[in-house]
């Protein structure tokens, strides 16, 4: 499998989110992972940062925040410049689509963990 460095944006400490089992089965299909949420903390030693860092190289972001809590990260989203953004179900947001599109962004409507789990990731 390509490795696609990717970012879960609403990631989450808390066992029962669908954000941290994303963050593990990205990291068990060796893909590289950097886990962003409105708490500090740690999945399976991954860091859970709260900071919008400039990282570089980043193929996907993958989102697990609702709409009305991404819109204080349009900016430092376009700004890492992914490849695409998936929308995890519960994620979609029609502005911030549309406006990805706009910028060449692919947006894939998708669940992350079936997408891993067919092989489609």
């Amino acid at each position: 499998m390509e490795k696609k460095k990717t970012l879960v944006l609403g990631a989450s400490e808390n066992t029962t989110r669908y954000s941290n089992l994303a963050v593990k089965k990205l990291t068990a299909k060796e893909q590289p992972v950097i886990a962003l949420g409105r708490r500090k903390g740690n999945i399976d030693g991954i860091e859970i940062t709260t900071e919008k860092i400039p990282y570089t190289g980043i193929d996907t972001i993958t989102m697990y925040m609702n709409a009305g809590n991404q819109k204080e990260y349009h900016d430092y989203i376009f700004s890492l410049h992914p490849k695409r953004i998936i929308f995890n179900p519960g994620a979609e947001n029609d502005e911030l689509a549309e406006l990805a599109t706009q910028k060449g962004i692919a947006v894939q409507e998708a669940c992350t963990l079936v997408l891993l789990s067919t092989g489609q990731y």
